[in-house]
């Protein structure tokens, strides 16, 4: 089922939201997020919420909506839905006005609500793509903006052919970003616990920062720095955060099987647990 609200009103269905002209189907000025609401719980929704007030502002948009209005809006659309119903939340902003420059007073909004059942715990494979992530200083990489996730699905497109799930994406200095799809954690040899550094180049997810808080309050502290793609070669855990499926563990990395260990299920336990009480 899908539930969108877009000029005052609530419609079911995939609604149509676009002109021909609209300055972001011919130059790609939106920008989303994405956040849940499970069986009526709605984690770190109005972060999720804010961040495309801020993501709007960098692509030269203008959030028509406060986060409260989108708050009020999106539990609004949730009741519609039925109790245990799992949920995407997925707020849009786009450039409707404008030839090369997005009028930025002229932005819209849509909210979209849809079932989506959180995946199973059951993982899944990865390869290193050969794309990069744009620094900074070369695309609006501090927005979710829709443009950025055309190099994702490149990325993803050549890993499907290659018989892989998803691709570690890495930066312009040839460090370890993230997943094409997700932030990525991985455990050393060690023991240790480690993600890359936020460094401009992919977005240091929300999702990621609870589950390093909800981490380091369990007692496992998570090192950020920078990763060498080699690294993950002899990890014994590789797991994702995103706020589609939370945390996700890679069962297969570059041909070799892994575990569903005991970080990853320690982290997925302790977010589940930090979501029932939100």
């Amino acid at each position: 089922m899908y539930l969108t609200y877009f000029n005052g009103s609530w419609s079911e269905g995939n609604a149509p939201l676009f002109g021909a002209m609209d300055h972001s189907v011919w130059l790609g000025s939106s920008v989303f997020d994405g956040a849940r609401s499970v069986r009526g719980h709605m984690p770190d929704l109005r972060p999720h919420l804010e961040r495309v007030v801020r993501s709007s502002t960098s692509v030269g948009l203008v959030c028509p909506l406060s986060v409260d209005e989108m708050e009020k809006l999106v539990r609004e659309g949730v009741a519609k839905f039925p109790a245990d119903a799992e949920l995407y939340i997925r707020p849009l902003v786009f450039g409707t006005d404008g030839l090369l420059i997005p009028v930025a007073e002229k932005s819209a909004f849509a909210l979209t609500l849809f079932d989506a059942p959180m995946p199973p715990f059951t993982g899944f494979s990865a390869c290193l793509s050969s794309l990069r992530r744009p620094d900074a200083d070369m695309a609006v990489a501090d927005a979710k903006a829709s443009a950025l996730y055309a190099n994702s699905t490149k990325a993803l497109r050549l890993a499907k052919d290659k018989g892989y799930d998803n691709a570690v994406m890495v930066d312009s200095q040839g460090h370890v970003a993230e997943f094409a799809t997700a932030n990525l954690f991985f455990v050393t040899p060690e023991g240790k616990v480690v993600t890359p550094v936020p460094n401009g180049t992919f977005l240091s997810g929300i999702t990621r920062a609870r589950v390093i808080k909800l981490l380091a309050e369990a007692g496992v502290a998570v090192e950020e720095r920078p990763v060498k793609p080699e690294e993950l070669l002899t990890a014994v855990e590789i797991f994702n955060t995103g706020n589609y499926g939370k945390v996700t563990p890679c069962v297969r990395y570059e041909g070799r099987t892994l575990p569903v260990g005991p970080v990853a299920t320690q982290a997925r336990d302790l977010y589940f647990a930090f979501m029932d009480q939100h």
